[in-house]
C-alpha cells in the first residue's frame, strides 16, 4: 500500500472518511472534555482546568463514549458539518485542523504511530486538570487561570 493510501487524512475530506477512520482522527488529547468560559467583554473562549466528570483524566478517554450523550446532554458530538461552529475546539485539535486545511501534527498518534506521543508532547490534558467528579460547579470559576493551554 501506498503511503497516501495509508493516510486517508490526506486524501480524503472529512464528510469522505469511514467511521473508523473518523474516530480516529480523535487524538485523544481530551482537551474538548474540559469546561469553558466566554468572557463576556471580548467573547474569547477560555478553557477551565476541570475536565467532564466522564473524562478518565489519567488516559484521557471518555468512560462512558458510547452513551455520553444520554449521560451528559452538553456533551459535543462532532460531525463534518459541526466543526466549523464549535468555537470552543482547542487550536489543535485534529477535526478543526484539517477542516481549516492544516495537516496533522507530528504528535498526532496517526502521524507518530504512537498513541503515548500526544501527551509526551504535552498537549493532552493528563495531569493537568482535575476531575469534575470532584468539583463543585459553583466552583468552576476558581480554576480559569490554571489552565495553561495553546490558543483555542
Amino acid at each position: 500500500m501506498k503511503q497516501t493510501e495509508k493516510q486517508f487524512w490526506v486524501t480524503k475530506t472529512l464528510n469522505e472518511m469511514t467511521s473508523a477512520e473518523w474516530e480516529s482522527i480523535c487524538d485523544k488529547c481530551g482537551r474538548c472534555c474540559l469546561h469553558s468560559v466566554r468572557d463576556g467583554k471580548t467573547g474569547k473562549i477560555q478553557l477551565i482546568a476541570v475536565s467532564c466528570r466522564f473524562l478518565d483524566i489519567s488516559t484521557c478517554r471518555c468512560m462512558v463514549y458510547a452513551d455520553r450523550k444520554k449521560r451528559d446532554p452538553d456533551c459535543i458530538t462532532l460531525s463534518p458539518d459541526k466543526i466549523g461552529q464549535i468555537k470552543r475546539l482547542p487550536y489543535t485539535c485534529a477535526y478543526r485542523s484539517l477542516a481549516e486545511g492544516r495537516p496533522l501534527e507530528w504528535w498526532h498518534p496517526l502521524v507518530s504511530g504512537d498513541p503515548n506521543t500526544v501527551h509526551e508532547a504535552g498537549v493532552s490534558v493528563q495531569d493537568k486538570v482535575v476531575s469534575g467528579l470532584h468539583v463543585h460547579p459553583d466552583d468552576l470559576e476558581c480554576f480559569i487561570s490554571v489552565c495553561h493551554f495553546s490558543k483555542i
